[in-house]
């Protein structure tokens, strides 16, 4: 970037700095204008939205930064990617199943969403998981196809299991999975008296881990599946109950985001083998249910890092097959229908967070007074200012070195007594001083100690943006996830400053300070200088778990929503505008009553006009002002 400056900076810098190309997926590119454009079709296609068009014309419906664009068309890409890679390999290994695609509803709630997956995945007989009977519901309502899976897995009550046995009453293929040995009796009591057959499937407790984030989702240690001798009690319990025939759907799960096709490879054959002995068990089987784990590539690097995964959709897809087809060989049966449960890999493309940039808090050390001519009694501030006067390329680590000691020497002299405020401040400045110098001269160096990478985070910049990191972002504060961020404008310009990003909650961990690179973790952001122009952010690939993660820290609500679609010429369709939750609500979400707490505060502005603090005219426009500030966005609005 330094050699850079003395040349004109284009978007292809920008897009190399961000590395758009590779995390993107033929989704997101930067245009020659330099503004980030979203290609609705993938890679190939000539279709391209300029980010900066549509939020202005977001603007002009009045919809307030932070926003959330939800892109359909991507949506629908990916269904077909991962269902065409499918058939693809089934096609060429001459398996003689099928591939049915289910999605698990916990990964995006939101109704729009469902609709879509089920409205682009009807061609692929689509269907859904629900772990919950509120999913259950929203999935049953959602099935219009006879050859669709609705797939229950999680703890089961005996309302839950009803509303499931109703669904397959009525007509559709809905299968209750034995996550629990308690399970089974209530299943079988419940389908007695409501006189279904049920269709059954039980969950495989496997000791293959997925590694990474998730690598608790699997094992021995797993929350729920049965271990292998619990799946022997099911077996012999369904066979005295004479309802082995029951048994047709074999799930196991071992993590979400499994970055490394080796681990998913294990687990699959191990999985194989639980199958292939639950048919010479006798069971019926038919459906093997591979789970989750399909993983996004968040940073580019196709690598097994925990952000990223070293296989594409297409080797995920003849892996699963050629495994499968080769136990089913082996044990001389039918090949299953195969089930996967890709959630994250299936919606994590279509969303973007954008949202605006409101204040910097720029690292400055004080500018320093002409030291030579200061009276410094000191010894130890002496000391200091002398590394900062010899400190050179040659001798920064060393410098770096004494600079802390005496920094932390005139600390511990403040701490007892021996220098004062104004000396101890001047010491501060003098540190920090030589800390920016050394960080400027480590980029030529050849090598750069371990202890001298959190330099420049350390004199990072602060952009403090217009969002709740705890509301459309959880899985960055909770399990360190790396999103992709970057500026949605001004990327014809050589950004040049190094930020951190701050949201406006008032808690410390309410900040991103982890970035997507191609061979590590970057702790820093480059971005541009404010001017007096807004400048927008946008976040990218936040549509699996994001939204409906998302609490209310500090009351701040959920943001506006814009569900777009796109035709072949490129003309958007806004397809549905949810508005973010207002002040009114997010207070009824935490159990206030807005008009209780409008009769308070009129009590006390009348009380205040009583006492003559206020006016009559005060009165009224403080009354009218709170009014307001209910119907509000939770948000910065502008």
């Amino acid at each position: 970037m330094k050699n850079k400056a003395l040349t004109r900076w284009t978007s292809e810098d920008s897009a190399e700095l961000y590395n758009v190309r590779n995390w993107g997926a033929g989704y997101f590119d930067i245009s020659e204008k330099g503004h980030a454009v979203v290609k609705p079709y993938g890679e190939g296609s000539d279709v391209a939205i300029d980010l900066m068009d549509l939020v202005d014309d977001i603007r002009k419906k009045n919809t307030s930064m932070p926003v959330l664009i939800r892109f359909a068309d991507i949506l629908a890409c990916q269904i077909r990617l991962i269902n065409e890679s499918f058939r693809k390999a089934i096609k060429e290994a001459k398996y003689g199943g099928s591939y049915r695609p289910v999605y698990p509803i916990k990964v995006n709630q939101k109704q729009r969403v469902i609709q879509d997956i089920m409205e682009f995945g009807r061609k692929y007989h689509h269907g859904l998981e629900a772990g919950s009977k509120a999913e259950l519901i929203a999935a049953i309502s959602n099935i219009s196809d006879s050859d669709s899976y609705v797939i229950c897995n999680g703890y089961k009550d005996e309302e839950f299991i009803d509303l499931a046995l109703m669904a397959l009453k009525m007509g559709i293929q809905t299968f209750i999975v034995i996550e629990m040995p308690s399970e089974l009796a209530l299943v079988l009591e419940r389908a007695k008296l409501l006189k279904v057959e049920p269709r059954l499937g039980v969950r495989a407790k496997l000791s293959a881990r997925a590694g990474g984030h998730w690598d608790s989702s699997g094992g021995d240690r797993s929350k729920f599946g049965l271990d292998s001798s619990q799946i022997i009690d099911l077996v012999d319990d369904l066979r005295k109950a004479n309802k082995l025939a029951c048994l047709e759907l074999m799930h196991y799960h071992v993590g979400s985001q499994v970055s490394d096709i080796k681990r998913v490879r294990q687990a699959l054959q191990e999985a194989c083998r639980f199958y292939v002995e639950l048919v010479r068990e006798g069971a019926k089987m038919g459906i093997l249910n591979i789970g989750g784990g399909l993983a996004v590539d968040y940073d580019g690097s196709r690598t097994n890092f925990a952000s990223s995964c070293n296989y594409s959709v297409q080797e995920y897809a003849a892996d699963v097959i050629e495994v499968v087809m080769k136990a089913a060989n082996d044990a001389g049966i039918p090949h299953p229908i195969i089930v996967s449960e890709s959630g994250r890999a299936t919606i994590t493309h279509h969303s973007i967070l954008i949202f605006n940039i409101l204040d910097v808090r720029r690292f400055e050390p004080h500018t320093l007074p002409p030291l030579s001519e200061a009276k410094i009694e000191n010894e130890t501030l002496r000391n200091l200012i002398e590394v900062k006067d010899i400190l050179s390329q040659r001798n920064f680590q060393e410098a770096y070195h004494d600079a802390l000691y005496y920094r932390d020497e005139i600390r511990s002299s403040f701490h007892m007594g021996k220098v004062s405020l104004r000396e101890r401040a001047l010491a501060e400045d003098i540190f920090w001083h030589i800390v920016r110098r050394i960080a400027n001269m480590i980029p030529n160096q050849n090598y750069v100690p371990d202890e001298m990478e959190g330099l420049e985070p350390a004199i990072a910049d602060v952009y403090y943006g217009n969002f709740s990191l705890f509301q459309s972002l959880p899985d960055s504060w909770a399990v360190d996830q790396l999103f992709p961020i970057m500026p949605i404008h001004r990327l014809t310009e050589m950004p040049t400053r190094q930020a951190v990003i701050a949201d406006i909650t008032c808690d410390s961990d309410g900040k991103i300070d982890t970035f997507i690179d191609l061979h590590d973790v970057k702790k820093i952001l480059p971005l541009h200088e404010l001017d007096d122009n807004e400048y927008l952010l946008g976040v990218y690939m936040v549509g699996a778990y994001q939204e409906t993660l998302g609490d209310m820290h500090n009351l701040l609500g959920e943001v506006n929503v814009i569900h777009v679609r796109v035709n072949k010429q490129g003309k958007i369709e806004y397809v549905r505008e949810v508005p973010g939750d207002s002040v009114e609500n997010v207070l009824k979400y935490v159990e206030y009553n807005p008009k209780k707490v409008m009769r308070h505060i009129n009590r006390t502005a009348d009380r205040a006009l009583q006492s003559k603090k206020i006016s009559s005219e005060e009165k009224k426009k403080f009354v009218q002002t709170f009014a307001v500030g209910m119907k509000g966005y939770t948000y910065f609005e502008k």
